[in-house]
């Protein structure tokens, strides 16, 4: 018994570290901009659970994202992943709808001709990207 105190001063901060140590906490967006940014870049480096952190999460975005992660990501080869992620992205046209819509219009240095719009939301003060919405 004389040990409990002494296995708790141990283990404590331990596992106060641990909990604290997961790369799956991830800062909100401060903006439009910011969400579209990091969603674009979590989604260039491959970083799936990043990208689902920005995402406006319904049955529909949840769907096509699931589609896109399991089918179109997983069919690039390890060249192509490389090259989205030594990419820089490039923006092209940010454009505000009204205060909750914002069109972020992006290409990015690997396939530079190609562009994307993605549609960034505020829901409940928080700034997310809508999937279905992507053209």
């Amino acid at each position: 018994m004389k040990y409990v105190p002494t296995l708790l001063a141990f283990f404590t901060p331990l596992i106060f570290c641990i909990g604290c140590s997961g790369d799956d906490r991830f800062r909100k967006a401060e903006d439009a901009e910011d969400a579209g940014r990091e969603f674009i870049r979590a989604s260039l480096d491959g970083n799936m659970k990043k990208a689902e952190f920005y995402l406006l999460r319904d049955s529909v975005n949840n769907m096509l994202f699931e589609k896109w992660k399991t089918g179109e990501y997983n069919k690039l080869n390890p060249e192509e992943r490389m090259s989205y992620k030594q990419a820089n992205i490039l923006p092209l046209k940010i454009e505000k709808e009204n205060d909750s819509t914002v069109n972020y219009t992006y290409s990015n240095t690997y396939k530079n001709k190609d562009t994307t719009t993605v549609k960034i939301v505020r829901v409940n003060g928080e700034w997310l990207v809508d999937f279905k919405d992507i053209h």
